[in-house]
């Protein structure tokens, strides 16, 4: 017997021999043939990873390297005192050296060195994984070739020690990981006590960002969830204690001062319903950026903020993928009128985007001008022919400017908007809202303009105010058309959130004196859209409407301005008093009149309304010097009257999603896509 182990142990310190002989001669010739044939020139010095030299390798991980060669060294020790009992430490030095080269290079070429996952992470796990596999393949395939009869080396001895090396490599990452996290933790430094809503990645990135960044003003101290599934959760040492229908314990229990919702997909329901429990609970609710602002790069997960109108709106952004639909501006002339308001501003910088030929900017507000022109170009000369300084109720001024530019596409956004103020002064509605427009209209017909898109106003649908008859009049006047062969519509639009006179400049600057914040009514309603969605609407109407028609966007349900106060107040409290509907206000706004129908024929969340016609000439009985009563009279009796015949019928709608491109007009140098 003791003859027969002496032999076998003979046998294996020759295998071992050979085999660490073997290697060494491998990576020796590897260096060599590197070396000659140069990096630039070896396909399979690249493929497979390495970056041999005679003296270094460069660009790998040497510490972790360094750690999986401890794990296979306990690994093939655990394994040969599990499988074979306890064995003389030669041999196993020479298997451990086999089974450290060939995870080594499985590492390397698996990435694993080389900083193909972050370490630590499930990624690297799943390579880490991979390259034991392929480790313990070639110690099972090794020892079948080259031990000796009698030597006992089973299969099952090179996969136990695998498991076993994984196990220790999975452990030290994991006690590096905890080290590493718990020395940027800084759970002792002042903030705001905060409860995160939602236990997922969202709430694990807000956890996280809150405590590994010194300057976040919140201190997690608690997580909800309402997967009941969660319920014995916790992240970085924050424990879920319950669900939505715990906001009021948690906040006493933990002594919150915010709660943050950590959904980015949140939809305005949700906020809805936390609202009220953050109310009751002395809570202010922030949230993580939106999907959209994740996809834009405009945020980052940890960025929290205050809710924004724009989260409650009910529904998601109606954003459109606007390429095919924006190709009929691509090397044309475009003009935007009221260029320097809320719309016209925001409208000419998207304009940009697609590539016009050029890109007019007509308004009589100067200052304005001088803004959107920084904002575009970051500089502000005022001096090139882009910047138009006009006034649309100057017909004259306004023909000349058209006969100079000779624009191929307008977008009509100058206009009055202040319903309170038209009430009081229905003259300015009528010389700028009704004669601007048809002048605009008589001068882009005497220019050979191809594309006319009118900004209209939901208070347009069965008007009651002087604003709504007046933007009707003007929806009539563009159906009409100026017979040029001009293709003419509208697109009406609900209250934009942050354009200049909304609701939401007249809550924040109310909130900042400390109040009262006035609603009209406390059953008043209205339509939201977001500046991003009016935008989109105008350049997608441009792209697939069709003479004679005003398109609407699906906004949803309409939105109390009652919650839309609460809102604006919240963390700041103040007051909201009730003032009365005003003259021509209406409690709850409409999208269509009574006798219009909602076709959406090219897209889902675009309605096509025909309009009736309205010839130029019926707007000059018209007369803004009358008494204010009679002006009015006159606008519902104008917006109400017969339909006229057009001055050209409805062209055929463009092809759905193609985009609309005209041939240019003839004696025209220098314009066309």
């Amino acid at each position: 017997m003791r003859d027969a182990s002496y032999s076998a142990t003979q046998a294996e310190n020759l295998l071992v021999s050979r085999i660490v002989w073997s290697a060494q001669n491998q990576v020796h010739t590897a260096a060599t043939v590197y070396r000659t044939a140069g990096a630039g020139r070896m396909g399979w010095g690249n493929m497979i990873g390495l970056r041999l030299s005679a003296r270094k390798i460069t660009g790998i991980a040497w510490l972790p390297m360094s750690a999986d060669a401890v794990g296979w060294v306990v690994g093939i020790v655990a394994a040969d005192a599990l499988v074979a009992g306890p064995r003389p430490v030669a041999p196993l030095a020479g298997l451990a050296a086999v089974a450290v080269a060939a995870q080594a290079l499985a590492g390397v070429t698996l990435g694993v060195y080389r900083g193909r996952a972050l370490r630590a992470s499930f990624d690297e796990l799943v390579l880490l994984a991979g390259s034991v596999a392929v480790t313990a393949v070639v110690l099972s395939v090794v020892l079948r070739a080259w031990s000796p009869a009698g030597v006992p080396r089973p299969v099952a001895g090179a996969g136990t020690a695998a498991a076993a090396a994984l196990l220790v490599m999975g452990g030290m990452r994991l006690a590096w990981r905890w080290w590493v996290e718990r020395a940027l933790w800084a759970p002792d430094r002042a903030g705001q006590r905060a409860i995160v809503f939602g236990a997922g990645e969202g709430g694990y990135e807000a956890v996280r960002t809150m405590l590994r960044r010194t300057d976040s003003p919140y201190r997690p101290v608690a997580m909800l969830d309402d997967d009941k599934r969660k319920r014995h959760l916790r992240m970085m040492g924050v424990a879920v204690a319950g669900t939505r229908a715990d906001i009021g314990e948690a906040a006493r229990r933990f002594r919150a001062e915010v709660l943050v919702v950590a959904i980015p997909s949140a939809s305005g329901a949700l906020l809805d319903e936390l609202a009220e429990p953050c109310r009751r609970a002395g809570l202010a609710m922030k949230v993580l950026p939106s999907v959209a602002e994740l996809i834009g790069g405009r945020a980052r997960v940890g960025d929290i903020r205050d809710v924004r109108i724009a989260d409650v709106l009910g529904r998601p952004p109606a954003l459109m993928d606007l390429t095919p639909m924006a190709r009929y501006l691509s090397g044309r002339t475009v003009m935007v009128t009221g260029a320097g308001g809320s719309i016209g501003s925001e409208l000419c910088r998207v304009l940009a985007h697609y590539q016009p030929g050029e890109l007019l900017m007509l308004d009589r507000d100067e200052s304005a001008l001088h803004a959107v022109q920084l904002s575009l170009t970051g500089r502000a000369l005022l001096d090139n022919r882009e910047v138009i300084l006009a006034d649309i109720r100057d017909e004259r001024h306004l023909r000349a400017v058209f006969r100079e530019h000779r624009p191929d596409i307008v977008f009509h956004a100058a206009a009055l908007k202040h319903l309170p103020l038209l009430e009081r002064y229905p003259g300015e509605a009528v010389t700028t809202n009704v004669w601007g427009t048809r002048a605009v209209l008589a001068a882009a017909g005497d220019a050979g303009v191809q594309r006319f898109v009118n900004i209209s106003t939901d208070k347009a649908a069965d008007p009651t105010s002087v604003l709504g008859l007046s933007k009707r009049i003007t929806e009539r006047l563009t159906a009409y058309g100026p017979g040029t062969g001009m293709a003419c519509l509208s697109v009406r639009f609900g209250n934009v959130l942050g354009s200049r006179g909304s609701v939401l400049h007249t809550f924040s600057a109310q909130v900042r004196a400390g109040g009262p914040l006035t609603v009209t009514h406390p059953e008043v309603t209205r339509y939201f859209m977001t500046v991003a969605e009016a935008v989109h609407l105008v350049i997608a109407a441009g792209g697939i409407g069709r003479h004679g028609e005003v398109l609407v966007l699906d906004m949803g349900k309409p939105v109390r301005i009652e919650e839309v106060a609460r809102r604006m107040s919240e963390g700041n409290p103040v007051p909201i008093v009730y003032t009365g509907l005003r003259r021509g206000e209406k409690l709850h706004e409409q999208l269509f009149g009574a006798d219009e129908p909602d076709h959406r024929r090219i897209h889902p969340l675009i309605s096509h309304v025909p309009v009736p016609a309205l010839s130029p000439a019926d707007a000059s009985i018209l007369d803004p010097s009358l008494p204010p009563e009679t002006i009015t009279s006159d606008l519902h009796r104008l917006a109400h009257a017969p339909a006229a015949d057009a001055a050209q019928p409805p062209g055929p709608a463009p092809a759905p999603w193609a985009g609309w491109v005209a041939a240019p007009a003839p004696g025209r140098p220098g314009r066309g896509g």
